[in-house]
């Protein structure tokens, strides 16, 4: 059992204790947090990616992966074609995990004095952060903020969203290139810190763009109510991990693949076993709850902040299998609920699910 396997394996290391290991019970209990409702917001969609609220206007730009368009999609489900990002490519041939990626809105954005909106997409070159204009109705303008981050098949990372600090956060995949993860002046394999115009933000721990380093392929940001930042990882084949990210942590890759006891790396929090309802694409928090949606896995995971605020208790699995593979995720701002994106279900549209969380 995966538990089980948890155990011995970090005993075998010599630590401590295990991190939490995922484990679904027979039944979920109702607790605070625990998802009391699901309904399908919207349909006619392929490959929702990230979604990203617009401030004041009840409505979320969606990105689709595979064609690169962007949809409005309002809080009652309406849906608006707002245009698509150029350059962005996808193939269906190779499997390709690049495309049109993540999407953040500026924090300030009002449609009209800011009408900033930021994108991560694959190009035929690289891996990049562009920002377009969005007045409320139409994708205008396009301007490359961060380009030259090696670009993969796999390994693209692609979330990006704007921390508590009004500064854009940017995971980055190690482009199947390990050894990228532990090079401090590589781009890829971390998680970036950087301004709205692509320069590194102020305090950023190496005086770079570079927040933490050691990451497979991170694709999951979200801060929980005391503003610590909370990240899932996508493992190689033994194990996934939900990390709670410090400015200059090593998260071990391609060193370590989950918990280990070699100097100067950080652990996970949780891990998965990819086999066993793991790997995770996105999270969200809603009151100090992790939510974490899992592509292999199809279910979405809540997992609780302990009262320490740094550690996180058990795990519990919700609707596994019901919608297929799952990605896109994000808290409704004011709201206990989330969005949820289906994904890659092929000859079935994919679903924007809203799903609400007990009070």
């Amino acid at each position: 059992m995966a538990a089980l396997s948890a155990v011995a394996a970090v005993m075998a290391l010599g630590l401590s204790g295990p991190p939490a290991t995922a484990a679904e019970p027979p039944s979920v209990p109702r607790a605070k947090g625990a998802p009391s409702g699901i309904s399908t917001l919207a349909d006619g969609l392929t490959t929702p990616w990230g979604i990203s609220f617009l401030r004041g206007h009840k409505a979320a730009l969606v990105t689709e992966r595979d064609t690169a368009v962007v949809w409005k999609i309002t809080l009652d489900g309406a849906k608006q074609n707002v245009g698509t990002v150029p350059n962005a490519v996808w193939s269906e041939e190779t499997q390709d995990k690049g495309g049109l990626l993540g999407v953040a809105v500026s924090p300030t954005w009002n449609g009209t004095t800011d009408q900033d909106v930021f994108f991560m997409e694959t190009t035929l070159e690289d891996n990049r952060v562009v920002k377009m204009k969005f007045d409320g109705t139409r994708l205008s303008g396009y301007t490359p903020v961060l380009t030259g981050i090696t670009r993969d098949n796999q390994h693209n990372g692609g979330k990006i969203a704007f921390g508590p600090d009004g500064y854009l956060y940017v995971t980055t995949g190690d482009a199947s290139q390990k050894k990228l993860a532990q090079d401090k002046t590589s781009l890829n394999g971390k998680i970036l810190r950087i301004t709205k115009n692509g320069a590194a933000a102020p305090g950023n721990p190496f005086g770079t763009r570079v927040y933490s380093y050691g990451h497979r392929n991170p694709q999951g940001l979200a801060w929980d109510s005391a503003g610590q930042l909370w990240s899932t990882e996508i493992g190689a084949e033994a194990w996934d991990e939900l990390n709670l990210v410090e400015p200059g942590g090593n998260y071990g890759w391609p060193t370590c693949e989950g918990s280990c006891s070699v100097a100067g790396m950080t652990n996970p929090k949780m891990v998965w076993d990819p086999d066993e309802g793991g790997v995770p694409a996105q999270i969200a928090v809603v009151d100090d709850v992790v939510y974490a949606s899992t592509l292999s896995g199809r279910r979405l995971w809540r997992i609780p902040i302990d009262a320490t605020g740094e550690d996180v208790g058990p795990a519990t699995a919700h609707y596994n299998g019901a919608y297929g593979r799952l990605r896109a995720l994000a808290k409704v701002p004011g709201a206990d609920q989330l969005w949820l994106g289906t994904s890659d279900r092929g000859e079935e549209d994919d679903l924007i699910l809203k799903v609400t969380v007990e009070e």
